[in-house]
């Protein structure tokens, strides 16, 4: 497993990761503790919504996200997420989709006040294997530089840096 840097992010770098298979018992399990929506946890009640169907909670489809991204063979040296803006679900996830993650890089800089610290912001795209989008976000977060001489990084305590 390698370690990403913020000088690994550079602009149109692309990450992905997947697959990950939702099945119909965990979005009812998901959806009964955290989003109990009819249309989540009950099949007649679902045909006869909007959807059509049994669907994943918005929260669930995040959670993958966040799994997905954990998942990927290399890690990021991420200090903190900073924000999360335009998430948007313009496809329902259903039972036996199954979903990957691909992220591409469009703002790297380095922190104004933190010198071992860069700000990376990216846009990212969940799809289903039909190759529709299922959630789509721009997510911005801190990332350490990597540790070397050269740069003179210091660490930096979280509390203080923007």
């Amino acid at each position: 497993m390698a370690i990403c840097y913020f000088e690994d992010f550079t602009i149109g770098s692309k990450r992905s990761s997947g697959a990950y298979e939702v099945t119909k018992e965990e979005i009812v399990e998901f959806a009964t503790k955290w989003d109990p929506q009819p249309f989540h946890i009950d099949e007649d009640h679902a045909r006869a919504s909007v959807f059509g169907g049994l669907t994943a909670s918005a929260c669930h489809t995040f959670s993958i996200c966040s799994v997905l991204t954990a998942r990927h063979p290399d890690e990021i040296a991420t200090v903190a997420a900073l924000g999360m803006d335009n998430m948007k679900f313009p496809n329902p996830v259903r039972p036996n989709d199954r979903l990957s993650f691909v992220s591409e890089c469009i703002n790297a800089r380095e922190s104004a006040s933190r010198p071992s610290l860069g700000i990376v912001t990216s846009e990212s795209t969940m799809m289903n294997q039909d190759g529709l989008p299922v959630m789509t976000m721009k997510t911005t977060f801190m990332v350490r530089k990597r540790p070397s001489s050269e740069n003179g990084a210091v660490e930096t305590p979280i509390a203080d840096a923007e």
